[in-house]
């Protein structure tokens, strides 16, 4: 008798594919472009809107589930990501590296969002019930590890190169085809270990109601009690923080004339690719926990406050001009909060979507909506900081800070018990795109 494949053999390495193309385009390209001379402006505008694919997929979700086997979807996508990242290795020193980057960047965005929808089902109907709650916390440990990949390693890499005297671009460049091969490997493993499950099926046919309820899904979202805070709650509670992810890298590499830290490539992917996500993953441990023990209602405040606070740290720094030193410990504590108080974020949100009967489309739309809001932050932020300086940016990220807090008070809690906070962990994967 055929004993099924263990989930050890394939989740690891499916989430850690998950997360690479996804920091990549939205984290890894800011430091790539800052390297190569183009303005910070330009630089946090046309990232953010790499974005877009992450806001619209749940429109052609429905496709994945009509046309094939979400194995094949899976496979075929990780094989036109890996085939991006080739190009875009070499495309890095080309003389028209600008336009061409960001239409690959684009791309591997939308092959990306799309292996998240195949990814997502092909993980329910290819691990047993349960062994899926315990592997949630394995899948957000690999995504967490694509982090360090990217922001870390790779950038380490093209640091060291550097270095030893090798030419930007170049440097750049190797640290690009690494990654494409890391992730090529990848594909081709995951062509063995993948299982295929009778239960993974395209759907034979659309039921005879789909369309209106296509369309119910999304109007009883919007129609529900105090939809509109509950919109703008889940547009602009991270915006701040979303803003300091954008431009913390280009502060690290800024030269001290232009009002950074001039920090070299090789420190500024040590502080942002170890301590950083080693930081954020405890602090969304803890967060957590602590919603677990005291519920939702009870956290949503101290949460928002322990999550907001620490950006005046980097006001601080912007003024000061620390060392490496001191700026391995306000990321730390940064990401920490970060983590921390997004959980209870992370929970409400999921709470209300149990409250419909389409809650898998109630909950796309809340992702779409926390992307969106990533990416109109991230456009503003570049705008903000060449206009004003670092100093003065900080300044205006703490206060973009305070609106996500004025709305606490107007959010439905009547459907959010007070101690439940199962599927904390399940989302924190979500919390890093």
């Amino acid at each position: 008798m055929r004993h099924p494949r263990s989930p050890w053999l394939f989740v690891p390495s499916l989430y850690f594919q998950q997360g690479l193309p996804v920091i990549l385009v939205q984290q890894f390209s800011v430091l790539l472009y800052k390297k190569l001379g183009v303005s910070n402006e330009q630089i946090a505008f046309w990232t953010s809107l790499l974005a877009w694919p992450w806001v619209l997929k749940m429109l052609w979700g429905p496709l994945v589930d009509l046309t094939a086997p979400k194995r094949s979807w899976v496979l075929a996508m990780q094989l036109g990501i890996a085939a991006c990242l080739l190009a875009l290795g070499f495309a890095v020193s080309s003389s028209v590296f600008w336009p061409l980057t960001l239409a690959l960047l684009l791309v591997i965005a939308f092959l990306s969002a799309t292996h998240d929808i195949a990814l997502d089902g092909y993980y329910i109907v290819a691990l047993p019930i349960e062994k899926q709650a315990f592997f949630l916390g394995i899948s957000n440990a690999s995504f967490r590890l694509a982090m360090v990949f990217c922001t870390g390693a790779l950038v380490v890499v093209a640091g060291l190169l550097e270095r030893r005297g090798f030419a930007v671009a170049a440097s750049w460049r190797w640290a690009v085809l690494f990654g494409a091969f890391v992730y090529g490997a990848l594909a081709v493993y995951a062509t063995w270990a993948l299982p295929k499950s009778p239960r993974d099926r395209p759907t034979a046919r659309v039921e005879p109601h789909a369309a209106s309820s296509y369309v119910e899904a999304f109007t009883s979202f919007f129609s529900q009690r105090r939809a509109f805070a509950i919109v703008a709650f889940i547009l602009v509670y991270r915006f701040g923080e979303s803003m300091v992810t954008k431009m913390s890298g280009l502060f690290f590499l800024d030269s001290p004339a232009a009002g950074g830290l001039g920090f070299d490539t090789v420190q500024t992917g040590a502080v942002l690719g170890t301590c950083g996500v080693a930081a954020l993953v405890i602090g969304g441990i803890s967060g957590g926990v602590a919603v677990a023990r005291f519920g939702v209602r009870a956290c949503l405040w101290p949460m928002a406050v322990a999550m907001h606070a620490p950006n005046l740290m980097y006001v601080w720094a912007a003024s000061a001009r620390p060392g490496p030193s001191s700026m391995y410990l306000i990321v730390a504590v940064d990401q920490f909060a970060y983590g921390f108080g997004l959980a209870s974020y992370m929970v409400y949100t999921m709470l209300i979507c149990q409250r419909s009967r389409f809650q898998a489309s109630h909950y796309a739309i809340v992702t779409a909506l926390m992307a969106l809001g990533a990416m109109l932050a991230g456009m503003l932020s570049g705008y903000l900081q060449s206009h004003l300086g670092y100093f003065k940016f900080f300044v205006a990220v703490c206060a973009c800070t305070l609106p996500g807090m004025f709305l606490l008070p107007w959010l439905p809690m009547g459907a959010v018990p007070g101690g439940e906070a199962r599927g904390a962990e399940a989302l924190e994967c979500e919390a890093s795109a």
